[in-house]
């Protein structure tokens, strides 16, 4: 499925590249592989939005060096095959670059393949391990990785509420393994192991047996590692039999789709994020993406994932303006890694030649009795 196909003007396509591939003498071409269709198709369809947001931005001020940005993005409902498929399409149509994937196992597919044509791999959601390999100088990481957002977790849990029976719901994927390391490897520090685990299968909401199971180990807490619905449907099913110990989850959840699957059952919900809170006035980047999203589409409510790809598509244009006139894929590279602060109206990234991650902030929400989400510093007694 083609969930956004950019053109030229009048509906056809530029002519007259440069050098670099998707690179046209009045636009630059991004490729974007993402759920957009499936039990994860809000997460692609709000990192889209993101990008686009900022990419009118940019492009409203006369875009970047004469030249505007335009995103092609394809569907992989979140899965490797697929994302391997349109990464290889992506390409062979000249993509520049690509930004603004979906996952850890899609990542992990397409990674090679980004490898092999020197094609930059720019903010992709995820947070998995294997990407943080500097190594790897196609990829460049904006958010924190998912063994910070898991020792996050581990220290509130353990520091503000005294919890030590934690329990773990983890997709059996390279995803919910990456999260399954990170929890266990935050308890092991502190002497302590998961008093149970339990899996499901990716793009399905088959947590009942996981419940059962996890029901009977009797956890204070309970972190899940998977998207929105299998995580809403678990806590649901929970609600109903009575279970009431923490639920938390990762960033990847996708906050907005959680707290609208879960609905009065929400309230009490953790959720580690990875930007700054989407509503908020504390740095300047809030209020621009605010008002970035509605320019582009006034019904699409802010949210954290949606923001995160307004920051990943500013990254872009960050390192597109300090590229010059003459646009090489090797400039990205070298345009963010030299080790300096990047300042994004307030939110401050770093990369170095040793270091393909930008940020390394982990920040603390609920979801508030009234469905909407509140940033924490610590946990409040229940």
């Amino acid at each position: 499925m083609l969930a956004n196909t950019a053109f030229g003007q009048n509906g056809q396509e530029s002519a007259g590249t440069s050098a670099a591939p998707g690179v046209f003498e009045d636009r630059i071409l991004f490729g974007q592989s993402a759920a957009f269709e499936g039990p994860a198709k809000e997460l692609g369809r709000s990192m889209q939005a993101g990008i686009l947001a900022a990419f009118k931005e940019i492009n409203d001020q006369g875009g970047i060096h004469g030249r505007r940005l335009d995103l092609k993005s394809l569907n992989d409902s979140y899965e490797p095959g697929m994302a391997i498929a349109n990464t290889r399409q992506l390409v062979e149509e000249g993509a520049f670059a690509l930004i603004g994937a979906v996952g850890t196992p899609t990542s992990k597919a397409v990674v090679p393949v980004t490898k092999e044509h020197h094609i930059p791999y720019m903010g992709p959601m995820t947070g998995a391990e294997f990407l943080r390999d500097s190594a790897h100088h196609t990829v460049i990481n904006l958010r924190a990785s998912y063994y910070q957002e898991t020792e996050e977790m581990v220290q509130r849990l353990t520091t503000d509420r005294g919890i030590k029976r934690i329990a773990i719901l983890y997709q059996d994927d390279s995803f919910g393994r990456a999260g399954l390391r990170g929890v266990l490897r935050a308890l092991e520090k502190r002497k302590l192991f998961a008093i149970g685990t339990a899996v499901f299968s990716r793009n399905t909401v088959a947590v009942k047996t996981a419940l059962l199971d996890l029901q009977a180990a009797e956890p204070e807490a309970v972190i899940i590692i998977g998207p929105y619905e299998p995580t809403a449907t678990f806590i649901k099913w929970a609600h109903r039999l009575g279970m009431d110990p923490v639920f938390m989850t990762l960033s990847f959840v996708g906050s907005n789709a959680l707290a609208k699957e879960l609905g009065a059952g929400g309230a009490g919900v953790l959720v580690t994020q990875v930007v700054p809170f989407p509503t908020g006035d504390t740095i300047p980047v809030s209020a621009a993406y605010r008002a970035a999203l509605k320019a582009y589409d006034p019904s699409i409510a802010p949210g954290f994932i949606s923001f995160e790809g307004y920051l990943a598509g500013r990254l872009a244009i960050y390192a597109l303006q300090r590229c010059g006139r003459q646009v090489e894929r090797d400039c990205i590279h070298s345009a963010l890694r030299s080790g300096d602060n990047i300042d994004l109206d307030g939110f401050t990234l770093r990369f170095s030649r040793h270091d393909n991650q930008g940020s390394d902030r982990v920040f603390l929400t609920a979801i508030g009795p009234d469905g909407q989400y509140m940033p924490l510093a610590t946990l409040p007694p229940r």
